[in-house]
């Protein structure tokens, strides 16, 4: 479909998005796993969990980040703020494929130095963009940088994506969008709203990228960084106030619609 043109791409895209950006689809998405929650720093905490731990089946996803919720005496906040040695000893015997309980002990560690730092995750975001920033790989470096000076063990580093050493970041990316993208369709959170919603990337999997290809919003083969960059200029030549809509729009596309 790379022949429509740019009025038709931008439609369709648009009204994709209008598909599937509802209410059911929170149902069966990692994101069920914040929105279990009211707090802002429940939904927030959780919420990074919840991506950290993206990859892989959906189900599977969703059940071992509700296996943490529980561990957690699904009070995230409290348990991130006022964990002893000893309580952290719930997570013990923790894994989802290669994380465990040594990876999620530590980013506990380190989100308690980083709460006493920060009044928030999006402050930490915040202070690390700069006027300059096209999008928010500077505060992914940032985070990924702070966790391992801070309790998350070496091992850990790799569940945190780097876009300076060319990963995508897609569980970062997604997210972002989660704390960042207005509350429009009852699925994102809007709680970061120092942050602009026009940072945002579009998340870039196996999925994505194939359907990014196929419209011709993205030429680079690899799915790294590089890539991210590139689909979100042509993204945001659609909407560039919030480009992360489209994000529901490819991903439909890819994992419902089976676009190859």
């Amino acid at each position: 479909m790379n022949d429509l043109s740019a009025a038709e791409l931008s439609d369709f895209l648009r009204a994709k998005a209008q598909q599937y950006a509802t209410q059911s689809f929170i149902s069966d998405d990692p994101i069920q796993i914040p929105h279990a929650f009211e707090a802002t720093a429940d939904i927030e905490i959780s919420g990074l969990i919840a991506a950290t731990l993206s990859w892989g089946n959906r189900k599977t996803i969703i059940a071992k980040s509700k296996e943490l919720m529980d561990r957690m005496d699904q009070s995230p906040a409290d348990f991130i703020a006022n964990a002893s040695p000893e309580d952290l000893q719930a997570l013990n015997g923790f894994k989802h494929r290669t994380f465990t309980d040594e990876d999620i002990k530590g980013l506990v560690v380190a989100l308690q130095v980083l709460y006493r730092d920060y009044p928030n995750l999006g402050a930490f975001f915040m202070q690390h963009l700069n006027e300059s920033a096209t999008n928010l790989g500077p505060a992914f470096h940032a985070f990924k940088s702070y966790l391992l000076a801070n309790g998350l063990p070496a091992r850990g580093g790799k569940h945190f994506g780097d876009p300076y050493t060319g990963s995508a970041c897609k569980r970062m990316v997604m997210y972002s969008r989660w704390m960042v993208r207005p509350n429009t369709e009852g699925i994102d959170f809007g709680l970061w709203k120092e942050i602009s919603p026009a940072l945002l990337s579009i998340p870039l999997d196996v999925h994505s990228g194939r359907v990014g290809r196929s419209l011709g919003l993205l030429t680079r083969k690899q799915n790294d960084w590089k890539a991210v960059c590139e689909l979100d200029d042509s993204i945001r030549k659609i909407l560039p106030q919030d480009p992360a809509q489209l994000d529901y729009a490819l991903f439909g596309l890819g994992v419902y619609e089976g676009w190859t």
